[in-house]
């Protein structure tokens, strides 16, 4: 019984493992196409010591950022089990609920830790991409010209099929990502076996002796260097697909060792010729395998192009629901798989935003002066609210949690502050993103804020609500009326919107609020909370819980609703939706510059309709002007 019971767990964890291959490594399992050709970019001789010195910053940066600070440290920090910024963010607000200003504090480098994932969105199809179909300039010279067109209609087909969802292309990731790490490793130890020596650069000695005598020049390679770790936050991002010891088992037992014996067999390969820095990667193959080799590349950066869009997908429907950003269309692609999401705008605003990265930058190597900016800033946000969960929540002693601080923060500003160098080149693109998606998001947020103020200062409660009702006794119709409220205290402005102007009541009157928590899921035992008003009449209050990462679907909700004894019979119910139209006075809080984009995000605000699945031949739509 144990045996079977530990032979199914090995299995389930194989299956896991293998799954994670496919999509969680795309990124950094991509990086040897460009990231040490790029180091080398710059102008840096190549012979033994410069290479052995490139070689051991590369094995140190992995095993000290991706090893060491991810996948053994921030990965401990799940909130129930999911990870990512999100999920980091709101862990780090449960310790803080008691300070205010801290709690400001860590919503802000959150959203800026997302916008921020978002303008590494939009280079990492691009740069992958564009390098792997690059390989055509080895493979066949007299074809360079094909390689924009080609990188184009590749990207086309990945967007455009994302409406169909990923999960029958999803299948072939993991065996396509396994034979890409076995090849990786193969043409890696081939080389390494020509040239043993370069095995040496794992001793430290080499990385900083090239920084000391680089002096300048070896922080500025340090922008460069960063390429080879770019994906690490995909670890802890897609934690909640496949588990924790599935990631470590994947990442230490197969894709670290492929990446660093693709590393060092690429050294090994310009110790012995310098001429192939014009392409390391492509030229450590044999010349039968490069067409294979072009065409497996070409599909491993597709895979790593669509673990960072359904990674967007993902994270804009948690900011979604946790009243981040306004409401947009979402589609679950998949009646299996809960996380697979298709957001039809953040789709062709990223297909759009790489178009235009690739058609302006044309080649890897110009993309790799914008790469870097937005994973490094990232980075030092996701260690300083690493830092603020262990000493509110794991409670580590100050000296260890400062260590971890320093230690790491150092890292990551070394990286950062090499990186912003590139900000002249085109490091500006994802910054200008980030920046915009930052102020967009602050804005809803704000927005939202005054919203709920505006509607609390003309809160009415439901006691004195039904007093007034017993003095003037309106007219009753037949059925249940159901009022969608964000609202969790009083009578919805909606419900009195339509008394005022209607003066009849529903025999039944449920008022129905949404609330997100701050956990990925909440089980159906959980979901539903009821509370009655009322002697002569029936009012409801009913509360909907639902985790950031679960669709919000209010007729199932019903269903359970029914299943406590509340009468929804869909045929006999009625929605009322209110739909704010915002305007602001001149002493509005809002500032000036702020109130268009306010009143855009609010206007264009998906309806509440298709977003929380309400039936739609059953709802009164109702429009409710608000000053600010």
């Amino acid at each position: 019984m144990s045996a079977n019971s530990e032979n199914h767990s090995k299995q389930q964890l194989t299956t896991l493992a293998l799954g994670a291959i496919g999509v969680v490594f795309g990124d950094i399992g991509t990086s040897p196409l460009y990231a040490l050709k790029e180091v080398f970019h710059g102008g840096l001789p190549i012979d033994e010591n410069h290479v052995l010195g490139v070689l051991s910053l590369i094995f140190w940066s992995l095993t000290l950022v991706v090893t060491t600070k991810y996948a053994i440290f921030i990965m401990r920090a799940d909130n129930k089990g999911e990870g990512g910024i999100m999920a980091l963010m709101t862990l780090a607000l449960h310790g803080s609920h008691d300070n205010p200003s801290k709690m400001h504090f860590i919503v802000t480098i959150g959203l800026l830790g997302a916008a921020l994932f978002y303008g590494d969105c939009i280079i990492t199809p691009a740069i992958s991409v564009l390098s792997a179909v690059e390989g055509l300039q080895v493979v066949a010279p007299q074809l360079e010209h094909y390689v924009l067109p080609i990188t184009i209609a590749v990207l086309s087909v990945l967007f455009i099929i994302q409406a169909r969802g990923t999960g029958a292309v999803g299948k072939i990731f993991a065996p396509v990502m396994c034979f890409w790490f076995v090849a990786l490793a193969v043409m890696g130890v081939v080389n390494i076996i020509q040239e043993p020596s370069v095995l040496m650069a794992v001793n430290p000695y080499y990385a900083v002796h090239l920084l000391w005598e680089l002096g300048w020049r070896g922080f500025l390679i340090m922008g460069a260097v960063v390429l080879a770790i770019t994906g690490a936050e995909a670890l802890y991002a897609d934690m909640g697909h496949f588990g924790l010891i599935p990631i470590r088992y994947a990442w230490f037992g197969f894709v670290f060792p492929a990446l660093l014996m693709n590393y060092f067999g690429q050294g090994a390969l310009l110790i012995g010729h310098p001429e192939a820095i014009q392409n390391p990667f492509y030229l450590l193959a044999p010349t039968w395998a490069l067409y294979p080799l072009l065409i497996l590349s070409t599909l491993a950066t597709v895979i790593a192009s669509q673990a960072v869009i359904s990674g967007a997908f993902s994270i804009t429907r948690q900011a979604i629901q946790l009243g981040y950003c306004p409401r947009m269309d979402i589609f679950h692609t998949s009646g299996d798989e809960m996380g697979q999401v298709y957001v039809p705008a953040v789709n062709w605003l990223l297909m759009f935003s790489v178009f235009v990265l690739v058609l302006s930058f044309q080649s890897s190597s110009a993309l790799a002066s914008a790469y870097g900016i937005a994973v490094t800033g990232t980075m030092i946000i996701d260690t300083i609210l690493a830092f603020i969960v262990m000493n509110a929540l794991w409670k580590w002693k100050t000296t260890a949690s400062v260590i971890f601080l320093s230690s790491f923060l150092v890292i990551d500003v070394l990286f950062f502050s090499s990186n912003s160098l590139k900000i002249p080149t085109g490091g500006w693109l994802p910054l200008a993103v980030a920046t915009v998606l930052f102020l967009t998001m602050t804005t809803w947020i704000k927005g939202r804020q005054m919203l709920t103020e505006r509607q609390n200062e003309k809160r009415v409660l439901f006691e004195d609500f039904e007093t007034a009702l017993q003095k003037n006794p309106p007219a009753t119709v037949p059925g249940t009326a159901i009022y969608l409220t964000r609202s969790l205290h009083g009578v919805p402005q909606v419900f009195l919107h339509n008394f005022e102007h209607n003066h009849v009541l529903h025999e039944q009157i449920i008022v129905l609020t949404i609330v997100t928590k701050d956990e990925p899921y909440v089980d159906e035992a959980h979901r539903v909370k009821i509370r009655s008003y009322g002697e002569n009449r029936q009012f409801y209050r009913v509360k909907l819980y639902f985790g950031f990462k679960q669709p919000q679907d209010v007729r199932r909700a019903l269903e359970l609703c029914m299943q406590q004894g509340l009468d929804t019979d869909p045929k006999k119910v009625s929605f009322f939706v209110g739909r704010e139209f915002i305007s602001f006075r001149r002493s509005s809080q809002m500032p000036a510059w702020r109130r268009p984009l306010s009143r855009f995000l609010f206007q264009n605000s998906s309806s509440a309709i298709e977003f929380f699945k309400i039936p739609v031949d059953r709802v009164i739509e109702l429009g409710i002007r608000v000053e600010l």
